[in-house]
């Protein structure tokens, strides 16, 4: 039976190899939550649920300083909130308006929305930098036009007001929601004075790990002012971003939000992405110095030393044999293509094929093309039988759940790794979990 014709009765999870889907006209429908019912297994929830770990919509709302948030929402949809709004930074930060079943039908609850926000507003002893209103699936079923509504509720309350959608139901679509959330914030920006010597992180919610060679290599360019959303203390500090020369997106989520600042405040941008195979971050930097006109014999120097820790930890463990989930600090098949050029096994993923990752996955069919790629939200998981006498380590607490025997590494803390900096913590930790290994 072909894997795409397999059904839940067949207990059995379904995969394709990385050479099977290397060599597929299309991404199989496996992969498109669209096709199919949705799994939330545990190792969804980490990174799934509204409530979750990370950053999702919720969170990533209320990256503005001073921002409060307004779920418009059914009661079970708000009451998957209560486990944020207890965390201290966000107490006070979020406000509820449960929708019934009339709401459902006709739509009503919209007419309450601007009244909503302004007793939000009015009920605050410090005046909110923006109204976020968070929507639900109802209303994507709705077809609710939300940017009139918040035009509305804006005239209302005297306050910016601003959409962000937890439609699951988009995930797949051309404007997913964690890519609408950053273009809903970054529209807050206007046009200022441009900073030759300032620049902008857009891509995470939270910072980049200052120890990433990158921040050093800006200042080496001139940049004296290197600015991030989550790094801003306050409301104006947040609108000295409009004062870059040039974005830089760190994110692919962020090219549209980046695409909109271009068009709007004449902001251009330049796209680095994170990789974890020194070869690839090397040839990125030399292309990045050109744009910014820096020469520097360092770079070069950090690449040949990544490399040979990369290739020492790999030496001394022949076979090494990895799963790779997707709940990481990475792109699961950039990470995986990385090990696998290095010698590691790499046995499976746990992932959404996309356009944007079927480049590396091509690529990774041609060192490993056996690797099997699973989608966690696929019902079949409920099937998936451990083996982790097979697996010497996983990468992601989405893989520890499948293999909870074998020796894990989470890396999915909220701080951001990037570059040489990001490939070398990430080795001296596999390092430290796994030991010495053998010469």
């Amino acid at each position: 039976m072909r894997r795409d014709q397999m059904t839940y009765n067949d207990r059995i999870p379904r995969y394709y190899t990385a050479g099977e889907i290397a060599g597929a006209d299309r991404i199989p429908e496996l992969y498109a939550v669209t096709s199919h019912l949705v799994f939330s297994s545990p190792a969804t929830l980490a990174y799934n649920s509204p409530g979750a770990e990370g950053f999702g919509v919720k969170r990533a709302g209320l990256a503005v300083p001073d921002s409060v948030m307004l779920i418009v929402s059914p009661g079970c949809c708000g009451r998957n909130t209560s486990s944020l709004s207890s965390l201290e930074q966000y107490r006070r930060r979020f406000f509820y308006l449960e929708m019934d079943e009339t709401d459902l039908v006709t739509g009503r609850h919209l007419e309450a929305v601007p009244q909503a926000v302004k007793e939000i507003t009015d009920s605050l002893e410090k005046k909110p930098s923006v109204v976020m209103i968070c929507a639900t699936c109802v209303d994507a079923l709705l077809g609710t036009d939300w940017d009139r509504v918040c035009r509305r509720a804006e005239e209302e309350a005297g306050v910016r007001v601003r959409p962000c959608y937890m439609y699951a139901l988009t995930r797949e679509g051309t404007r997913p929601p964690m890519v609408h959330v950053r273009q809903s914030l970054y529209s807050l920006l206007n046009k200022r004075r441009r900073d030759s010597r300032a620049v902008s992180l857009l891509g995470f919610f939270a910072p980049v790990k200052e120890t990433s060679e990158l921040f050093y290599y800006l200042h080496l360019s001139g940049i004296r002012n290197i600015r991030e959303i989550s790094r801003c203390r306050d409301y104006a500090g947040f609108e000295e971003m409009a004062e870059a020369n040039f974005n830089l997106v760190l994110n692919p989520e962020a090219r549209p939000a980046a695409d909109d600042l271009s068009e709007r405040l004449g902001i251009p941008y330049v796209e680095l992405s994170r990789f974890y195979d020194p070869d690839r971050i090397h040839r990125q930097y030399k292309a990045f110095f050109q744009v910014i006109g820096l020469k520097t014999e360092e770079e070069e120097q950090l690449w040949k030393s990544t490399s040979a820790i990369v290739d020492h930890f790999h030496k001394v463990r022949p076979g090494l044999t990895i799963s790779v989930g997707e709940s990481v600090n990475a792109d699961p098949y950039e990470l995986a293509l990385a090990l696998a050029g290095r010698g590691a096994i790499v046995k499976e993923v746990f992932g959404t094929v996309t356009e944007e990752n079927r480049g590396y996955i091509s690529r990774l069919a041609q060192t490993s093309p056996d690797t099997r790629l699973y989608s966690n939200q696929d019902p079949t998981m409920l099937f998936y039988e451990d083996a982790s006498s097979d697996i010497d380590l996983t990468i992601g607490k989405d893989a520890h759940y499948y293999h909870p025997g074998a020796k894990h590494l989470y890396w999915n803390e909220d701080i951001q790794p990037f570059g040489y900096s990001a490939v070398r913590e990430l080795y001296s930790q596999m390092e430290q979990i796994l030991g010495t290994g053998n010469a």
